[in-house]
């Protein structure tokens, strides 16, 4: 075992634009716990509304961060499939197993997994250079993928899970992903990975729809996306699949018009402001319009694979330039105004100790 510090750097959310560094205590660890060392932790679009956006949303005290990777550093008295030096990624909180949603393998609508967005009073993310899970939560890194791009398994199985409301990755359709950002932009290189070249994006930050390029997208600019104003019409080549991945009202709204006949929309993206939808429109064209939260209950492990395998340039998924704890709030505000396109991360091993 490695020598463990009494305390940590952490960054601290204490309000809008506040998150002081400080320092804190290393969480103890219980019979089944692994204490894991924090490599990189990617900044999420949740993590955008609780420190840039919405006011009251974070509870002050709390450490954010989820999308992280890392190396065992201490792991509990019970625990045997785990040893220091293990290279990990945080996986999803386990669920019931029991209800009638985890039996037909869709852990994301467990009964007991309690209020989405309720506080957990033992909650400790990991913007912070310790992280402590218990040991059926952690997964191993395959040999050879970076610790830095391996903290993508998150947003990835979170792209994997809208893609598979869609019906699956199909070559022979039409794709519009509507919001150019981390879940918009892994939607792109999941859809390229799996053969599909169909594939255009709506994103207007000039940034991000570079990236999407990149990737192998074709970008419009929101503004381009024409709403026909009656519901029977159809617009001049319209798509098989809407995912909409930014959570913006617009978009939704523009996103349902895109749609041809029997077209599926999947709503990926969580935004405040509900859209106004025409039900005549849906009734019509016999739409879909459906829901993706969170994972697949293979999500992370095909994340993982899929990010191991080569065929996705991931230099190109994230910024080339790592960040540390005291430059999170200006990486956040660089993220929300559209300056940084690809996922940063944030290593609190970086910086001066306190």
């Amino acid at each position: 075992m490695t020598k463990i510090p009494a305390t940590m750097r952490a960054a601290v959310f204490q309000g809008i634009r506040d998150v002081p560094v400080e320092s804190v205590p290393i969480p103890s660890l219980g019979p089944n716990d692994v204490l894991i060392e924090v490599s990189h932790c990617g900044i999420c679009g949740s993590d955008l509304h609780f420190i840039v956006h919405w006011p009251g949303a974070g509870k002050p005290g709390t450490i954010e961060g989820h999308e992280f990777s890392g190396r065992v550093a201490a792991t509990g008295s019970s625990v045997s499939k785990w040893n220091v030096g293990d290279l990990v990624v945080g996986g999803p909180t386990p669920r019931c197993g029991r209800c009638e949603f985890c039996v037909q393998q869709r852990p994301s609508l467990c009964t007991e997994r309690g209020r989405v967005g309720a506080d957990d009073g033992d909650w400790m993310g990991a913007f912070a250079q310790y992280k402590k899970l218990h040991e059926d939560q952690v997964l191993r890194v395959p040999p050879g993928l970076e610790l830095r791009f391996a903290a993508l398994v998150e947003p990835m199985a979170v792209a994997l899970h809208g893609i598979t409301r869609s019906g699956g990755a199909d070559a022979t359709k039409r794709y519009l992903v509507t919001g150019g950002g981390p879940i918009g932009f892994l939607s792109v290189a999941a859809l390229r990975a799996a053969g599909v070249t169909q594939i255009v994006v709506s994103e207007p930050h000039v940034a991000r729809r570079r990236l999407c390029e990149q990737l192998g997208a074709q970008t419009v600019d929101p503004s381009e996306l024409v709403r026909p104003i009656m519901p029977h019409d159809i617009v001049d080549d319209p798509f098989d699949v809407v995912l909409e991945c930014s959570g913006h009202r617009s978009a939704m709204e523009a996103g349902v018009a895109q749609l041809k006949r029997a077209g599926i929309m999947v709503f990926v993206g969580a935004g405040i402001h509900a859209p106004k939808i025409d039900p005549n429109r849906l009734l019509l064209n016999e739409l879909t319009i459906t829901g993706a939260f969170v994972y697949d209950h293979d999500g992370f492990p095909n994340a993982l694979e899929l990010l191991a395998a080569g065929s996705i340039p991931l230099d190109l998924l994230v910024e080339s330039d790592d960040v540390s704890l005291d430059g999170l709030v200006g990486a956040c505000v660089a993220l929300n105004e559209g300056q940084l396109a690809a996922k940063v991360m944030i290593v609190p091993g970086l910086g001066e100790g306190i």
